[in-house]
């Protein structure tokens, strides 16, 4: 039988050792141990732009231009996390920003054009995103969902608009451009490339995570007929070939290129096009996921956007300049956390 005053010693001496193991322990282990470290990079259609409130808030010092917002799908499966953890809490850090270029991932800085309380002289450029996460062997998954700016979408569709004022076709413009203006084919390309290289920085620097890439949804419907062609809450002015072709010949490839690009590295894609097919952008408010050129949003957002003549006042709309809704973002953080939980229990 042990001497019970030698219980005390015991006690502490196995204390002693327990802090002299703790001050080999790398600064800040403890604490990575404790929870999950997830980025979440992209552009507008993952900041959220106009659904839900500004993050950080109107007016707080540290709002950058980006446009990310509490409805935004990243905002909406990190609550998801918060109510049912995945064993571990997870720790959200949300880069994305509006009008961001695949290149603005890993290799230049971006200078934001959120038209909401835009600062005297502009927005000041930002470092890339792989930076501002602050991405490392301590991050466990990283999501992404860039690419269409980078086509850019927001070159090929004013010309759409453009051409179908007059009764021509974008689709003839960009299969068989002017010389210095290169193809759909050439864009597709580019960007395969742009998106290759990107991935491989995300990798060389978060060596350890589970890298989760995300296409875009349904834009336009399965039938362009289905557009009233017109109207601004829709595709405006944009003929129905053209429609097809956009359809056909630009978004879906953009995601086949994406997915490729994602398999190629070994990560994960999440295809969220098939759960979004009939709430397109020409489907009655209510059905529609996708807003129009101009749409529905939080009072904050502006009936008009600088570059362009849009100008929804006139309709009692906002300018949303196509982009989801907080529908279409709630379908795709369904998506988004199955692919993280999955991630996460496989690290």
């Amino acid at each position: 039988m042990r001497h019970p005053v030698l219980r005390p010693r015991t006690r502490v001496l196995a204390v002693g050792l327990a802090l002299a193991a703790a001050t080999l322990l790398p600064s800040g282990s403890a604490g990575a141990a404790d929870q999950y470290e997830w980025a979440a990079l992209g552009d507008s259609f993952t900041a959220g732009v106009f659904v839900g409130d500004p993050q950080p808030p109107l007016g707080d010092p540290s709002q950058d231009g980006c446009a990310r917002t509490s409805g935004s799908y990243p905002s909406l499966v990190e609550r998801e996390l918060a109510e049912s953890p995945p064993g571990k809490s997870v720790r959200l850090t949300n880069v994305a920003c509006s009008s961001a270029v695949i290149a603005n991932i890993a290799k230049v800085k971006q200078t934001p054009i959120s038209p909401v309380q835009t600062p005297a002289g502009g927005w000041p450029a930002v470092d890339t995103q792989i930076k501002r996460a602050g991405l490392d062997d301590e991050t466990d998954v990283v999501t992404i969902a860039i690419g269409g700016n980078s086509l850019p979408f927001g070159d090929i569709f004013p010309k759409c608009l453009e051409e179908g004022a007059i009764g021509k076709s974008c689709r003839e413009y960009f299969t068989n451009p002017p010389a210095g203006v290169e193809s759909v084919r050439e864009r597709l390309a580019r960007v395969q490339g742009e998106y290759t290289e990107m991935l491989a920085e995300v990798h060389k620097a978060a060596p350890n995570a589970k890298v989760i890439n995300i296409g875009y949804p349904v834009i336009m419907p399965a039938k362009a007929s289905a557009c009233d062609r017109g109207s601004l809450t829709e595709l405006g002015a944009t003929t129905h070939a053209d429609i097809d072709w956009l359809r056909d010949d630009v978004l879906k490839p953009l995601n086949k290129t994406i997915q490729r690009v994602s398999s190629f590295f070994g990560d994960r894609y999440v295809n969220v096009y098939p759960s979004s097919e009939g709430h397109d952008v020409c489907q009655p408010a209510g059905t529609k996921w996708m807003e129009g050129i101009c749409g529905d949003a939080a009072d904050y957002w502006p009936a008009t956007f600088p570059g362009t003549s849009v100008d929804c006042a006139p309709i009692n709309k906002r300018a949303t300049m196509i982009h989801p809704n907080a529908a279409g973002h709630a379908n795709t953080a369904v998506q988004v956390e199955r692919a993280i939980r999955n991630a996460l229990r496989q690290h």
